[in-house]
């Protein structure tokens, strides 16, 4: 019984989709309180939502990346902190709904890397 047991579970095993990090660069964006994005090639991903209910950002937002005063554009008020700047992300995603799952590291990058790629739309 115990060997039918292990195998029902490795079968289990091999058909549950696992979720792979995957890494994608782009506009990190912060352009008002609650809401952060992801600007890639393919989409714009939604990392958190201002009003989101609690928990429904992606996990692990304390390793998205930290960015230099001179690589980070301010859009709103000087000093808010609100903005963009270039970053690439270890992240799991949820395709369908184009939003980040889950942030395993994250890194600044000069604004002339984003600028530099023709796939990435404005951030403006």
């Amino acid at each position: 019984m115990h060997r039918l047991a292990a195998i029902v579970a490795v079968s289990l095993l091999a058909v549950s989709p696992t979720l792979a990090a995957e890494t994608r660069c782009g506009w990190y964006m912060n352009p008002t309180p609650g809401n952060l994005w992801l600007m890639d090639k393919d989409a714009t991903w939604t990392i958190s939502s201002q009003g989101d209910a609690d928990g429904a950002g992606a996990k692990g937002i304390d390793n998205a990346p930290e960015f230099d005063e001179t690589q980070f554009v301010e859009t709103n008020n000087p000093g808010s902190g609100y903005g963009y700047g270039c970053a690439c992300m270890s992240v799991t995603v949820d395709a369908a709904d184009k939003r980040i799952t889950q942030i395993f590291s994250g890194e600044s990058k000069p604004l002339s890397a984003c600028k530099a790629d023709k796939s990435l739309p404005s951030p403006d």
